[in-house]
């Protein structure tokens, strides 16, 4: 992927400015912007499906939950990703632009960006103090993968299929994995 150079090397104030200007989203590593692709019909619908579920089941309550027009802010590795859905439940989380303490990120991903939601981003979203879930589901199959940190703050990873249900642990919530693919055409 080609990056003009006036992308190359910006600050976080400058990237920021930039990112209220662009038409498109941009994420942000360390200085280097990159373009964001367009989220496919499939991945609209899954995504439509788990943010309708989180923000019924979170409605009046503290938790906070954002569409992909949000930002993650990872402060110590000056990064800045848009994931799919993310929720938050601090009240010092207040920045306007970005949240930096999510408890619960999800990203759907197709096949040509699973390298990068499975190691990149798993390996930096973890740095995130407050993250407790990190959910990725697959949108070319009926599949999904949940990193969760325990008690003494180790990762582990749960498998999902059709026939499961995702317990969302860091906010009280299951969803059937058939409910989440609902309405999504091969």
């Amino acid at each position: 992927m080609y990056i003009h150079s006036k992308f190359l090397n910006l600050s976080i104030e400058e990237y920021l400015q930039f990112e209220l200007e662009s038409r498109i989203r941009h994420e942000y590593l360390a200085g280097q912007v990159y373009p964001m692709r367009e989220d496919s019909n499939k991945s609209k619908v899954i995504t439509s499906n788990i943010l309708i579920r989180l923000r019924t089941h979170l409605f009046c309550t503290d938790y906070r939950v954002y569409s992909s027009e949000m930002k993650i802010r990872i402060p110590n590795l000056n990064i800045f990703y848009y994931p799919n859905i993310s929720v938050t439940c601090n009240p010092q989380d207040r920045e306007k632009f970005y949240k930096s303490q999510p408890c619960l990120i999800v990203e759907v991903f197709p096949s040509a960006t699973e390298r990068i939601h499975r190691n990149e981003k798993l390996m930096n979203y973890r740095q995130l103090q407050n993250l407790q879930e990190y959910v990725l589901v697959s949108e070319s199959e009926i599949k999904v993968e949940v990193y969760r940190k325990n008690n003494q703050n180790n990762w582990f990873v749960e498998e999902l299929g059709k026939e499961d249900n995702l317990q969302l642990s860091s906010v009280g919530l299951e969803i059937a994995i058939a409910d989440i693919y609902e309405d999504v055409r091969t």
